[in-house]
This record gives structure tokens, sequence and C-alpha cells, in this order.
């Protein structure tokens, strides 16, 4: 199973639109247009195909993990002196 394959099972499991694919990836500061995007769902005989790589897809999913969770809370400090009582 391809990249692309992963993807458009994805895309397809979360009911995602291009656009919302766009967002998604802009929460990990990944930035691509939707026609880039487009050329991965794409046949692969087809003359625009694009193979998706392993950043592309990597960080596709932190930010899915972003858009679905939300953001991660910012961990507290744990090197702290504890207050004895």
């Amino acid at each position: 199973m391809t990249n692309n394959d992963i993807f458009k099972k994805l895309r397809v499991a979360h009911k995602l639109r291009d656009d919302e694919i766009v967002e998604i990836l802009a929460l990990v500061d990944f930035r691509i247009s939707k026609s880039e995007l487009g050329a991965f769902f794409r046949k692969e005989d087809h003359p625009k195909y694009m193979e998706c790589g392993d950043q592309i897809l990597r960080n596709f999913l932190n930010g899915l993990i972003i858009h679905l969770r939300g953001p991660m809370p910012k961990k507290e400090n744990s090197n702290k002196p504890q207050k004895k009582s």
C-alpha cells in the first residue's frame, strides 16, 4: 500500500474536502495548494499524478491529530522544587 493509498483512505474515512486538508496541514506549518494536493488523489497513469512523500503524509497525520484532539496543553515545569508543608 502506497502513501497515496493511505492518504486517500484517510480522506474518505474522515470525509475531508481539499480545503479542510489544506487547513489541517497548516496546523503543523506545512503549506500546500489545492492543485498540488489534487495530484496525490489522481490515478497513477494520469500525467499530473504525483507520489505522496513520507514528509507530506507524516505532516498530515500530525495535523490530523491536532485537528481531532486539539493542541497539546503546555506541560508544567516538573523541575521546580516542591514546597514542604
